[in-house]
């Protein structure tokens, strides 16, 4: 049977059907978590014990997360998520190890797809493809990673690094929808991204940009008081040079699209 290990989201375990296998203890979907996070490869018991308990494990940890393994095989036997013989989360000295084929874990599939869009944004004519692919990828997240289950330290920094391949990816997305012309399409987009990451500078002066280019000049100067002012009031800081560049060029004249492409990419 072929399931979907979700993580961009909610963790959950769907079926072929669309049937959701996710198991019901908290415990057991952290296991599993953190395994997927090293699809087919070892996790180590040290890994396991420290993001169930951090640094203050109790005596009974080793025992404990072989009940949580224990009931994990129970639901893939049980459920008929794994083939006979072939049992999806094995034993691999000094830890566990899950199986799954690549199609059938979505951080796999979202990063194979970010890294195709970035190898046709590199291509003068692919643009269209591009912007395509990172679309989808980005369509794949359903909401803040695991938000469903308590994390520790170590799903913690997985859930870091996933948050910055998505902001990679919205960034390359931009890259080729501009490279399109579809500066006023990306205007809602934008202003949605410098909510939820105020202080990502790159945002701030992509939404200075398609304003500027979509005839919007008032809106993009008032785009960089607004960065200025959370810089300010927040961190004591002015924006960054290349920032205070583009804001004289907007004062100046409308940028062109290649201009403002060199400047910020």
């Amino acid at each position: 049977m072929t399931l979907r290990f979700n993580l961009l989201g909610p963790f959950e375990i769907v079926n072929d059907e669309g049937k959701c296998c996710t198991p019901h203890t908290p415990k057991v979907c952290q296991v599993l978590a953190l395994v997927l996070t090293r699809p087919n490869e070892m996790v180590s018991v040290e890994s396991f014990i420290q993001e169930l308990w951090g640094e203050e494990p109790p005596r009974s940890a080793l025992t404990t997360l072989q009940t949580y393994v224990y009931h994990a095989r129970k639901l893939f036997a049980e459920s008929g998520m794994e083939a006979p013989g072939e049992p999806r989360l094995v034993t691999r000295a000094p830890g566990y190890m899950i199986r799954v084929e690549d199609h059938e874990l979505d951080v796999l599939v979202f990063e194979q797809m970010v890294r195709q869009g970035r190898r046709s944004l590199q291509e003068e004519e692919e643009a269209e493809v591009a912007a395509k692919l990172l679309r989808e990828a980005l369509g794949m997240w359903r909401g803040p990673t695991l938000a469903n289950i308590a994390v520790g330290p170590v799903l913690s920094a997985q859930i870091t690094y996933l948050s910055e391949i998505r902001i990679r990816a919205a960034e390359l997305s931009i890259e080729a929808e501009k490279r399109l012309g579809r500066h006023r399409e990306l205007v809602p987009e934008l202003r949605s991204l410098v909510r939820e990451y105020p202080y990502n500078e790159w945002f701030h002066g992509q939404l200075m940009d398609v304003l500027s280019l979509s005839g919007r000049r008032a809106e993009a100067l008032q785009a960089y008081q607004d960065l200025r002012g959370i810089l300010a009031d927040e961190l004591g800081m002015e924006p960054s040079p290349e920032i205070q560049q583009l804001q004289r060029r907007v004062l100046g004249s409308p940028l062109s699209s290649r201009s403002s492409h060199r400047a910020y990419v």
